[in-house]
């Protein structure tokens, strides 16, 4: 497996979701993700409790490939980070066990640099250290 200092892993990850170029922002995600490669989302916990009300024990939300993962990181730059209100960095705590990649993020105000929110991000490395499924848990 491809030898990958996870938080420079970290940063790079980071960096796709607060890039404002879309021709950038997608020559990173190619470079990130494998291209089978899977986000899975812990989703916040009224939509767990709508979906619990509806019978679903475990609702999780999935893009799969370049163009799905593409429109997520899109969506997502664009409700949080474009409206210059919030941006994300990564927490100086990524760790590698064999191929998979740990790390906590924070959401931060830019105005006042207050950290608003966050979560723990585990990716599964490809053998050319490529993510092959990201599983985003925010909140934690």
């Amino acid at each position: 497996m491809t030898e990958t200092d996870p938080q420079h892993l970290a940063e790079r990850y980071i960096a796709q979701w607060t890039e404002p170029d879309a021709a950038r922002r997608r020559a990173a995600i190619e470079s990130l993700w494998a291209a089978d490669g899977t986000h899975v989302l812990q989703p916040p916990a009224e939509i767990r409790e709508i979906a619990a009300d509806l019978g679903f024990d475990h609702p999780t939300l999935r893009a799969e490939g370049h163009d799905a993962i593409e429109t997520r990181v899109t969506r997502g730059y664009q409700r949080f980070v474009a409206k210059g209100e919030l941006t994300f960095r990564p927490r100086a705590d990524a760790v590698r066990l064999d191929g998979v990649v740990r790390f906590g993020w924070d959401t931060v105000a830019v105005g006042s640099g207050e950290v608003v929110g966050g979560g723990l991000e585990l990716l599964v490395l490809d053998p050319d250290g490529r993510i092959r499924t990201d599983y985003m848990f925010p909140g934690a």
